[in-house]
């Protein structure tokens, strides 16, 4: 149920992103709303909705609204979880029995690799889409999550980048970003539960025809290329993607939920103190090629930033 006519907010001192005013989404949305929010999310890549209070299930019910949920690395790892859905990925530092997780549990490795660029699900078919991460538990220093715009990243590319990298493609694998931090541990079937999925580096958005590089830190190799060389202008080229002219900085509070787009975004999550509490929810969409029509964002009153 909305309150009126939904409202955009640019965030201040930021290159994209946008807040969202007028819906409670612990109701059902209707497939006008959805339509909105999505080409919302053309644009501007990130949205912010402020205190909302959402248990699991209006959570898993306001992602559904905009296309099939993810398991991600559920498929690889598996294991006890402290909700309802499969689907709710625990973006927290707190074991299936609610207490905190020692330093050296598998929980943390998951904490500090959330640290690293990425994009959700890059590594399978379908990728992911749109990530919904709901705040229940902030702790008082750290903690946030930043955003890169990869189209503000492709644009800004020289144009001898462009023509270099326009036909090359990467590998992504599920397990990279974990093995860089020495988390090695997995039998074989874990290993090869989710296989390495190509991309181009170079796509084009099917709703906005816009060009994006498509990196991050799952991309371990580029087909064609020597490991070495190829590793090197993935760096190269996310070190590019992540200056800070291109990054938004997200500072949580309790009952944000904020959605980005996979496609179009890398995130990373900030140091915090591992000791304290930390409990984000987070479910998400896989990616569907089809795209509803109509004009961007022409339904949402747009306000500049305070």
């Amino acid at each position: 149920m909305t309150s009126g006519r939904l409202t955009l907010e640019f965030l201040a001192q930021t290159p994209f992103g946008a807040q969202v005013q007028g819906i409670d989404l612990s109701w059902p949305i209707d497939p006008d709303t959805v339509g909105t929010i999505e080409r919302a999310m053309d644009v501007h890549g990130v949205l912010v909705f402020r205190g909302q209070q959402l248990d699991q299930h209006q959570q898993i019910a306001f992602a559904k609204a905009f296309g099939p949920l993810d398991l991600g690395l559920r498929k690889v790892k598996g294991g006890p979880h402290r909700f309802d859905y499969a689907e709710l990925a625990d973006i927290s530092n707190v074991k299936a029995d609610g207490v905190v997780a020692e330093r050296d549990h598998g929980k943390i490795v998951g904490n500090v690799a959330n640290q690293l660029w990425h994009s959700d699900s890059s590594f399978q078919r379908p990728r992911a889409k749109y990530s919904m991460l709901h705040a229940i538990t902030v702790p008082g220093f750290g903690g946030e999550t930043e955003f890169a715009d990869l189209r503000m990243a492709y644009d800004a590319l020289p144009a001898w980048l462009k023509d270099k990298i326009r036909d090359l493609e990467a590998v992504h694998y599920a397990l990279h970003s974990r093995f860089l931090l020495g988390d090695t541990n997995y039998s074989e079937a874990q290993r090869q539960a989710i296989p390495p999925a190509t991309w181009p580096l170079v796509q084009t958005d099917p709703r906005t025809g816009r060009k994006i590089l498509f990196v991050g830190i799952h991309a371990c190799e580029i087909v064609g290329m020597t490991v070495a060389e190829g590793r090197m202008l993935l760096m190269d080229l996310l070190e590019h993607a992540t200056q800070r002219e291109f990054v938004l900085r997200h500072r949580w509070q309790v009952g944000d939920l904020v959605i980005w787009d996979n496609t179009t975004t890398l995130h990373r999550g900030r140091w915090y103190d591992l000791s304290e509490r930390r409990e984000l929810r987070r479910a998400t969409t896989e990616e569907v090629l089809t795209s509803r029509p109509g004009p961007i964002a022409m339904d949402i009153d747009q306000v500049d930033a305070l």
